[in-house]
């Protein structure tokens, strides 16, 4: 199988115009793909061993059982009755998608037997004219592109365009990319500047179309990818739908996020490709402002955004109720995609710490660890009726998680104009270009249960360049050696430790994180956490489950001295680090969050009460400007 270069599936892409010498006018570093990058990580490894041998067939199966792929055969043949929701397709797509990137890493011939043969009969739904959507072939073909606003179609050809370009990477084949741009050059001679104007109802495809411009060279798709983005919004070109599209004002206007999350998190991750090409200050400013509000303002401590069920919707800001947090996995996928892009934008920590936060706790969260059940929604506590599901009717999030999971090691590292960045402690080794040069790395660790990592550095030529080394934000006291020597004051530069040296092969970075358990406490303007704290050590947030606590969770209350204990413990939840402490005369146990609702079925709580903590905190304290979450400054 020809593997040439893979694309990640949340990886910034540019149009082909934009690759020159000087590259995109707005993007400081460039992800290493996943392809360059291979694990050996006790934690990461076995999940995306679990993601290839029973997620991804498991999602194939359920996408037979359901009509998904049936209804591709029945629209080649243009008879039979159309089975599910309208955005079927898109599931398959993601699906595809994430098996692309499997084949990639892990070449399997009967999956890409399977592979193939689902996209033969992609293919052959096509019509002639590139149109490819089998709920209007089979349901309503007289009414193509007659209701942008909740049929999905851009949608499902924004995930369309995404499996194809992963499967071309991946594979070398065009099969798919040829429906892609037969179906993209359609939808090009329908919408534009001087064309009809419209914007997709559930955006998707304008980061898609950044994926296809790089992928084939046409720069025409990033300029559609622009065109949507610049006509969202706009009241003088038509008629607009409100903030649950994001679609109120012009984005380059906004600075609140509202509305269905999702949609959000794919528009702005399409946003921020356009302005990695473009350099538009206007949008580079927007993202800012938008950035601030979700991450400061409606973002939970497990990463998870939309706090409302009604409309799987943000709420207000500071509306972050517990009990009936929707936090819906592809959101936190979402938000995954978006931060990794304003990561490259920037070379700015802040928004790698986000993907790892994101990526342990709101991601892992919606898949069970045998890698078969799934949340659509992932509550910060529950009363024990919570549980994951093999599919769900709207089946977006489960192979959503599969392509992420698939494709996480091209999340661990870019490459800069000053060197090598390590945005993920994985272990493993990773190819990275700096410069003229290629730098192998090797990385050793046990993160996320300890915070020793050692990185043994080998360039294909001595040199000298830097090593940035991310220091999370919950790390107050980092350590860092080169072989063995101290390095000291660490040159800190928007979160990474610039480790300039005249490397040599075989020299090894080390750098030590200290990882206390730490009691946060919330923005006195989040009600639902006044009075309470949640636990965190390292990058993982944990939670109390009945089962470990004389079968009641949400009763606990913490003492002011609760004298935490930390414990591996191999034989639990495959494998985690449990934190203990004293409560009302008894010994608690928490558990990482991600692995919750694994066994007896019981009440779970991140946020318990603690002795002594004020519910009427002042929400109005400067020491809480722009700032969410932060360790508990404990009170006499």
């Amino acid at each position: 199988m020809n593997l040439p270069l893979i694309l990640t599936p949340f990886l910034l892409l540019v149009s082909a115009a934009a690759v020159a010498d000087e590259g995109p006018k707005h993007r400081l570093l460039s992800a290493v793909p996943f392809t360059d990058v291979k694990l050996d990580d006790e934690f990461w490894t076995p999940r995306i061993e679990t993601n290839r041998t029973a997620s991804l067939p498991h999602n194939i199966e359920w996408c037979k059982k359901t009509g998904r792929i049936d209804n591709f055969v029945k629209s080649a043949k243009h008879e039979g009755k159309f089975q599910g929701l309208v955005f079927n397709d898109s599931d398959v797509y993601k699906v595809l998608e994430a098996a692309s990137y499997s084949l990639a890493a892990h070449p399997d011939p009967a999956l890409e037997k399977e592979v193939d043969e689902i996209i033969a009969k992609i293919a052959a739904a096509q019509q002639p004219d590139g149109y490819l959507n089998t709920y209007f072939t089979l349901a309503e073909p007289g009414k193509r592109l007659t209701n942008l606003r909740y049929m999905h179609e851009l949608y499902c050809c924004g995930h369309l365009i995404e499996a194809a370009v992963a499967h071309f990477r991946a594979t070398g084949k065009r099969t798919l990319l040829d429906v892609a741009v037969k179906y993209a050059d359609f939808i090009d001679s329908v919408f534009g500047p001087t064309k009809r104007q419209g914007v997709p109802g559930h955006e998707e495809i304008e980061l898609a179309l950044v994926k296809l411009a790089q992928a084939t060279g046409q720069e025409k798709y990033a300029a559609l990818a622009k065109y949507f983005i610049d006509t969202r919004g706009d009241k003088s070109k038509r008629e607009t739908w409100g903030e649950y599209h994001q679609d109120h004002i012009p984005v380059r206007q906004q600075s609140e996020i509202v509305g269905h999350a999702v949609r959000a998190m794919y528009l702005y991750s399409g946003t921020a490709d356009v302005a990695a090409i473009s350099g538009d200050q206007q949008l580079i400013d927007a993202m800012q402002r938008l950035w601030q509000d979700v991450t400061q303002r409606k973002m939970y401590i497990t990463g998870g955004i939309g706090a409302r069920y009604e409309g799987e919707a943000f709420g207000n800001r500071y509306e972050l109720p517990n009990d009936s947090a929707y936090c819906e996995t592809c959101a936190a996928v979402g938000l995954a995609l978006w931060a990794h892009r304003l990561n490259l934008m920037h070379a700015d920590a802040q928004y790698a710490d986000v993907v790892e936060r994101v990526a342990y706790n709101g991601i892992l969260s919606g898949v069970s660890l045998d890698g078969r059940k799934y949340f659509y929604v992932n509550p910060l506590a529950s009363d024990g009726r919570h549980h994951r599901e093999p599919f769900f009717d709207c089946a977006c999030c489960p192979p959503n998680v599969a392509r992420f999971l698939a494709s996480l090691p091209g999340y661990a590292y870019a490459s800069g104009k000053q060197g090598a960045y390590v945005n993920l402690y994985v272990a493993g080794t990773a190819k990275i270009p700096v410069g003229y040069n290629t730098v192998t790395l090797t990385q050793e660790t046990q993160y996320p249960w300890d915070g020793t990592v050692r990185l043994t550095v080998d360039p294909n030529t001595p040199g000298r360049f830097t090593v940035a080394l991310r220091i999370p934000a919950w790390c107050r006291d980092p350590k860092i050696t080169i072989n063995g020597n101290a390095v000291a004051p660490l040159d800190m530069q928007k979160g990474y430790a610039m480790v300039r040296h005249q490397w040599q092969s075989g020299d090894v970075v080390e750098l030590t994180m200290p990882m206390p358990v730490e009691r946060i406490e919330a923005n006195p303007h989040v009600q639902a956490d006044r009075g309470r704290v949640a636990i965190q050590r390292g990058p993982i947030v944990y939670c109390f489950e009945a089962v470990d606590n004389g079968g009641h969770a949400k009763d606990i209350v913490l003492a002011r001295d609760p004298k935490f204990g930390v414990e591996h413990r191999k034989d639990l939840l495959g494998g985690v680090t449990v934190i203990t402490a004293a409560a009302d005369g008894r010994k608690l146990t928490a558990v990482p969050y991600y692995a919750w609702d694994h066994r007896a079925p019981g009440e779970m709580i991140v946020w318990p009460r603690q002795e002594g903590k004020p519910t009427d905190a002042n929400a109005d304290d400067p020491a809480w400007k722009d700032k969410l979450y932060r360790p508990l400054v404990v009170r006499p």
